[in-house]
């Protein structure tokens, strides 16, 4: 048995008086959490949930849960930016990131932020509730898929940071932006395929040439490249 798959191993007594764990939900679609409420509802305690990161800032600070399902990406900047705000006010709440995503850069990132593990929203709600509890005691999970993918990222790329404080200053949302702009995409384009305004298209722009400290598209379309990116 692989370390990745001893990680997604039921754990037994999840069920046990007394052990119920508080999880609270952060996602941006209301059936999606709906549905994970029912299947969890059984196991462990929710005891909140917000479908944006400042009403899930702000509700993990009052109600301080075990742990926080997290999703990635939500309009405005999703699972990287609650986690931004709370590591360093509630470092006690562990993180543990639910998304739809396996790519690589998803992966590390909100490793890299602070998340405690990741698993895709293919899990099953057995193995879910066996991370949950796996992540609260302190361990490192994700499901096995996912951590062959991100090893076999990792042996691409051996020489590879295991931190890019450049990349680091970006959110979830402004990484989207720059990659579809290194691409080649006009802003219209990209408003489009983000389902977002192009004045915000143009902010996003604005806040990575400025954070990147680069002056047009050109230099971040290499700059992108540089790392992959694209």
């Amino acid at each position: 048995m692989t370390m990745a798959e001893q990680s997604m191993e039921p754990v037994e007594g999840a069920d046990a008086p007394g052990g119920r764990l508080r999880v609270f939900l952060v996602d941006d679609h209301a059936m999606f959490r709906a549905g994970v409420r029912a299947e969890l509802g059984a196991h462990v305690e929710v005891v909140g949930e917000a479908s944006t990161v400042a009403e899930a800032v702000t509700r993990i600070a009052v109600l301080q849960p075990d742990v926080v399902l997290l999703d990635v990406h939500m309009p405005d900047g999703g699972g990287r930016a609650v986690l931004d705000a709370m590591r360093r006010t509630h470092p006690q709440v562990r993180f543990l990131a639910l998304s739809v995503s396996d790519a690589a850069e998803d992966v590390i990132g909100l490793i890299r932020a602070g998340a405690r593990g990741y698993v895709t929203k293919t899990i099953s709600p057995d193995e879910l509730t066996a991370a949950i509890r796996r992540v609260a005691d302190g361990d490192a999970v994700f499901s096995p898929r996912l951590a062959g993918f991100v090893l076999d990222a990792f042996a691409a790329r051996p020489d590879a940071p295991v931190a890019d404080p450049e990349l680091d200053q970006l959110t979830n949302r402004e990484r989207e932006v720059l990659r579809l702009l290194a691409r080649g995409y006009a802003y219209k384009e990209i408003a489009k395929e983000l389902f977002i305004s192009i004045k915000t298209v143009e902010t996003h722009v604005s806040n990575v040439l400025r954070k990147l400290q680069m002056s047009n598209r050109y230099e971040l379309s290499r700059w992108a490249a540089d790392r992959r990116l694209v």
